[in-house]
C-alpha cells in the first residue's frame, strides 16, 4: 500500500508532481492527527481515524483538487460542490502559487465536524 502511494507522487509529470508533494505536506502538517492511505486508488488522508480530504485530478482540465469529505457542510468561496452530494472541491492550479491560507481555512472548517 506504501509502495503505490509513494509512486502516485513519483509517477506524476511536472507541475502536477510538484503541486501534489506540496499539497501532501500542506495537508500532513495541518494536524498531528492526519495520517495518509492509499485509499480508492488514491492518496486519502485521515483525521483523527476518519476520512477527512483526499488528492485527485480532473480530467477533463488536468487540474489537480482537494477533495473535502464533510465538504457539503462548509460554505468557502473557493469550495465547489457540482455533482458531488457530500464532498466538495478546491482546486489547484499547478502552475501558480498554492492558495495556502484558504486551504488551511477550509481544512480548520472541516476539522471542527470531526
Amino acid at each position: 500500500m506504501i509502495h503505490e502511494l509513494q509512486n502516485f507522487y513519483l509517477e506524476q509529470k511536472e507541475p502536477l508532481k510538484s503541486c501534489y508533494l506540496a499539497l501532501q505536506g500542506i495537508i500532513k502538517d495541518f494536524d498531528e492527527h492526519i495520517t495518509e492511505h492509499w485509499k480508492y486508488k488514491l492518496p486519502f488522508f485521515y483525521f483523527k481515524g476518519k476520512p477527512f480530504c483526499y488528492l485527485w485530478c480532473d480530467k477533463k482540465t488536468n487540474e489537480p483538487y482537494i477533495g473535502v469529505v464533510k465538504g457539503d457542510r462548509i460554505n468557502h468561496p473557493l469550495l465547489e460542490q457540482g455533482n458531488r452530494k457530500k464532498m466538495k472541491i478546491i482546486r489547484i492550479n499547478p502552475c501558480a502559487d498554492i492558495p495556502v491560507e484558504s486551504i488551511s481555512e477550509i481544512l480548520h472548517l472541516a476539522a471542527e465536524f470531526y
